[in-house]
């Protein structure tokens, strides 16, 4: 749930330390996660032991807290497994694999990607539509540091969209590119970057993420039904998240949004799909 860095001290326990990674699950699907960061880890304590592991991830971008899991989800270390990892392609033209490879081997970790016992299939998307078993699948790039994508998947008629990273307008003011409506319009649940205050991002306007307001404001603006505050800021306490989800939640109501705070180990059932932080 956090964002940047790992953070494991009293101050941030009960919202949780590891950073982003989302499970997804619907009926009859293959296990779906967002993102690869260090909740990877404890996604893979969730997974049955029996039988090959296969699933899915939808990978924002390359950035450390929201890859550096991979190499710790066991249930790719079993024989048979296989995991499709689908994130963006680089500006230097560097496909996911070839990013992977070049991060996952000696001197920075003990082995390469390419010796761990699971297959990892690794799929290039930008602005694209896709499926995954019954998933339909949108990514959109959206503004961040860096090559980034935001996720929606729609099961039936139940659409959870994931934005984990969201850079917006430097000066200050509300405004969303035409790919990121399209991902959060009408969505039933939108988990979205909410970094920082208003007073924390006058001096850090251009380090790719948004303010609380403005994940309240996005909701209200696409109609969408649920929001979660995710990404939270690794020096912000359990108890100034709460401040924030206060206002938040009251501002939400008014337009009839629901605002929580995303938290480790929190399920959120939909009509048809359900998600786990």
């Amino acid at each position: 749930m956090r964002g940047s860095t790992p953070c494991h001290d009293d101050d941030t326990r009960r919202y949780g330390g590891n950073t982003s990674c989302v499970g997804l699950s619907a009926p009859d699907q293959a296990p779906l996660v967002f993102d690869l960061g260090t909740g990877l880890r404890y996604c893979g304590e969730r997974v049955p032991t029996t039988g090959p592991f296969q699933g899915n991830c939808l990978l924002t971008h390359m950035h450390w807290d929201h890859v550096q899991g991979l190499p710790f989800f066991v249930p790719t270390l079993r024989d048979g497994a296989q995991f499709n990892i689908y994130g963006p392609t680089q500006d230097d033209g560097r496909t996911v694999s070839e990013v992977f490879e070049s991060i996952i081997k000696p001197p920075m970790f003990p082995v390469s990607v390419t010796s761990l016992p699971g297959k990892f299939d690794f799929h290039d998307v930008d602005d694209s539509d896709f499926v995954i078993g019954d998933l339909q699948i949108k990514s959109r790039l959206v503004p961040h540091v860096g090559k980034t994508l935001g996720f929606r998947v729609t099961h039936q008629s139940t659409s959870v969209t994931y934005i984990s990273d969201h850079q917006m307008p430097t000066d200050g003011s509300m405004g969303i590119t035409a790919g990121a409506r399209e991902l959060c319009q009408d969505a039933d649940l939108l988990i979205h970057d909410a970094q920082y205050t208003t007073e924390e991002f006058a001096g850090k306007s251009d380090w790719g993420h948004c303010t609380v307001d403005y994940a309240v404001w996005v909701a209200i603006e696409c109609g969408v039904k649920k929001l979660a505050l995710f990404h939270h800021d690794p020096t912000r306490s359990d108890t100034a998240v709460d401040e924030l989800l206060a206002a938040a939640r009251r501002r939400g109501e008014k337009h009839g949004v629901e605002v929580f705070a995303a938290a480790e180990n929190q399920v959120v059932s939909l009509s048809t799909s359900s998600t786990k932080g």
